[in-house]
């Protein structure tokens, strides 16, 4: 049975993946279950909304988008459907058509594509489909959500009746307006509206001459609104066939209210159905956002989360355009707990939260960021203990809190337990708190638990080197800079920098020598070997970093040669053929030219048609007759050679007509009107001449040395300046 408590939840910042993924939800509803979500308690639950979330991620991948599981609730309807002989009013007849038609096409959407969704259809399938509730309803209600005059004969004859009498009240007073318009009596915005009724804009000084019913007056007192006596009885009339229809309709409206009553708890199960799939889609946005991906879950207890983000981290770094560097994290039977230590703001905590943080949100029912190779198995309990928990209410110090805490996950710890602790043994004397931390880590250790514990005590990190089933790890930093590398290093404990950090903090160098004789020779010796073995740690990331960049490099400049190499190869096989085909043309065309010889000394007919009919066999004989296989493969080379050959005919093309643009952009030069004495060349040519006489449209131009006829559009003018 899987229990995780509420400070688990907190501690690990649970709640703020519930809200963003509120944020994606399209219904208030949806937005409400969302924020509601906890961890499953029984394995085949978290397997099927894993698996809905995974369905619906690939959906947006494939040509089968699932639709918009967009409605309005209708919580109000569902309580007045509950109560006997109460009705809907005809806008919450509307929201529940909508509702259902909606379900209903996704209720069928599954059921069509149960081969791209079988677990989203599987929960579908739970779900009654129904067309009752959408044809009752548009029976009566058109789709602008006002009762259709056919819904009954009574209203249909009611309405009738009131556009007639609607018609009479407008022609009598557009016949009274005319009338007092033409007396003077109106003022210029002769008429308006009081409490929905038509009247006359009267001056208050002829309101005695016009014969109707006073229904007020403006501000100033200086118009009354009048309803003409003519109007008056029409109007008697049109309000009593209006509350006439107020009466059928919510007759009408009562008779649909107990057709629709029977379908409560379809339509209970058709809104729950659709907040769930909200739901479900805000959670595959987020999983998109996040690159987020199943992982195989296993039954072996093994933890192997490959290359993980940490998904808050992950986003905000990536609204500030700043990159997030992933973790890998590895749990067995043989490597339980992972010790972290290192200089403070190194990512120790961040590192435990998210190996926290990914197990809950995949035991949530959510797709993680990390690598498809990744695996977890799915644990009972998750116990942390992160951040200073003062309790000011219980009179609880911070260490007295811890203690507490510490009470609780011995007595909840197994097996089947992921802890993580951060800040192991603090709060108290560093010898005594130590010592009792130490004490707490071999307790969880031989409980066989699985943890995460992030420490600055030298005794812990001694501790999970002599433990066989538990390791140390540390966060890189520059050697030089002590900056963070925000990368985790399992294998080996870190140094907290305590003395490198105060140098390079301004700390005079004086009194960094007397803290260092304040301390046992052996725990700075100790101290210093660990932050040694971490600088030489970091030097070898950075060439094994190095080396794996240049043996990329080398597999891409090999993978170039062998592509090379294999074009060279080809082209030598495409001109022997061409070479052995030309040889044999030749070998031909000789033969033939010795029997034209022969034929023209004898001409021997007989003789000639027989020596080549000869040699035509002989060559037959040599040449293969081609399978049907072989033929296909021929034509489809050809057709490739065909389509390779179009493409560049149409590159060349573009080539040509894109010169041709750029050629008609480009100002033409002025004509000249050449006469004898100019000096021209040939467009494009480079001898200059001049005309010695011009016929028709030719030209003599004179070169020196010789006299050409040439065509006059074909010179061009040069200046004799130039």
């Amino acid at each position: 049975m899987i229990s995780i408590t509420e400070k688990t939840l907190d501690d690990l910042q649970f709640p703020t993946i519930l809200e963003t993924i509120a944020s994606h939800c399209v219904t208030e509803i949806g937005k409400e279950k969302a924020l509601k979500i906890l961890p499953f308690k029984e394995k085949e639950s978290l397997m099927n909304a894993l698996m809905q979330t995974s369905e619906y991620v690939a959906s947006y991948t494939n040509n089968n988008f699932i639709p918009n599981p967009g409605f309005d609730a209708i919580h109000h309807e569902i309580k007045f459907l509950a109560i006997e002989n109460s009705f809907l009013e005809v806008g919450s007849f509307k929201k529940i058509a909508t509702l259902s038609e909606t379900a209903n096409v996704l209720l069928l959407f599954f059921k069509k594509f149960d081969d791209y969704y079988p677990f989203l259809n599987k929960m579908a399938l739970e779900v009654e489909y129904t067309k009752e509730i959408v044809k009752k309803i548009e029976e009566i209600v058109d789709k602008h959500g006002e009762v259709k005059n056919n819904a009954s004969a009574l209203l249909q004859e009611i309405r009738q009746q009131i556009n007639l009498v609607r018609g009479k009240v407008n022609q009598s007073f557009g016949a009274a307006l005319t009338q007092y318009h033409g007396l003077g009596y109106l003022d210029d915005i002769k008429e308006s509206f009081v409490e929905n009724r038509r009247v006359l804009a009267v001056l208050a000084m002829y309101r005695r001459k016009v014969k109707g019913s006073i229904l007020g007056s403006s501000k100033t007192g200086s118009i009354a609104y009048i309803e003409p006596e003519a109007t008056l009885n029409y109007s008697r009339e049109l309000s009593n066939l209006e509350y006439e229809e107020k009466e059928e309709i919510k007759r009408i409206l009562k008779q649909l209210t107990e057709t629709i009553r029977p379908f409560l708890t379809v339509l209970i199960d058709y809104q729950d159905f659709l907040s769930t799939i909200d739901v479900i889609s805000a959670k595959a946005k987020y999983a998109n956002r996040i690159n987020g991906i199943l992982p195989q879950i296993t039954d072996n207890r093994r933890v192997f989360f490959r290359d993980a983000f940490h998904p808050i981290l992950y986003l905000t770094n990536k609204q500030k355009q700043e990159i997030t560097l992933p973790q890998t994290f590895e749990f067995n039977q043989e490597s339980r707990i992972i010790v972290i230590s290192g200089p403070n703001a190194g990512g120790k905590t961040i590192s435990l939260k998210t190996v926290g943080l990914l197990q809950l949100m995949l035991q949530s029912g959510m797709l993680i960021p990390v690598h498809e190779r990744s695996e977890t198995f799915l644990f009972d309990r998750i116990l942390t203990d992160i951040g200073d928990n003062q309790s000011i209410e219980n009179h609880l110090s911070t260490y007295s809190y811890r203690l507490k805490n510490m009470n609780y996950f011995l007595k909840k710890c197994n097996k089947r337990t992921l802890f993580l602790i951060d800040e192991f043994g603090t709060g108290s004397d560093p010898e005594l708190g130590g010592a009792l931390a130490e004490i707490f880590l071999e307790e969880f250790y031989h409980r066989e638990a699985f943890g995460i514990i992030t420490t600055h005590y030298s005794n812990l990190k001694i501790l999970a080197n002599e433990l066989p089933f538990a390791q140390n790890a540390n966060m890189l930093f520059d050697e030089k800079t002590l900056e963070p590398l925000y990368k985790l290093v399992l294998g080996q404990a870190g140094s907290s920098f305590t003395f490198e950090v105060a140098q390079k903090n301004g700390i005079p160098f004086g009194l960094i020598n007397r803290a260092k004789k304040k301390i046992e020779v052996g725990k700075v010796r100790f101290d210093k070997t660990i932050a040694t073995l971490q600088k030489e740690r970091s030097k070898l990331e950075k060439t094994s970093s190095n080396l794996k960049e240049e043996e990329v490099k080398a597999r891409e400049e090999g993978k170039k040669l062998e592509s090379t190499n294999a074009k060279i190869k080809q082209k030598l096989e495409s001109y022997q053929e061409l070479y052995d085909s030309n040889q044999k043309a030749i070998y031909l065309g000789q033969k033939v030219d010795d029997l034209a010889d022969k034929y023209f000394n004898s001409k021997d007919k007989k003789v000639l048609i027989g020596e080549f009919l000869k040699m035509v066999e002989i060559e037959n004989s040599k040449r293969k007759k081609a399978t049907p296989k072989e033929k296909k493969v021929i034509e489809v080379k050809k057709k490739e050679i065909i389509k390779e050959v179009e493409v560049h005919v149409e590159e060349i093309r573009q080539v040509k007509k894109e010169k041709k643009i750029e050629a008609a952009l480009i100002p033409e030069k002025p004509k000249i009107t050449l006469k004898v004495g100019d000096r021209v060349r040939m467009i494009d040519g480079k001898a200059i001449g001049s005309i010695d006489k011009i016929e028709r449209n030719k030209a003599f131009v004179n070169y020196g040395t010789f006299t050409s006829k040439t065509d006059i559009a074909v010179l061009e003018f040069v200046d004799a300046k130039k």
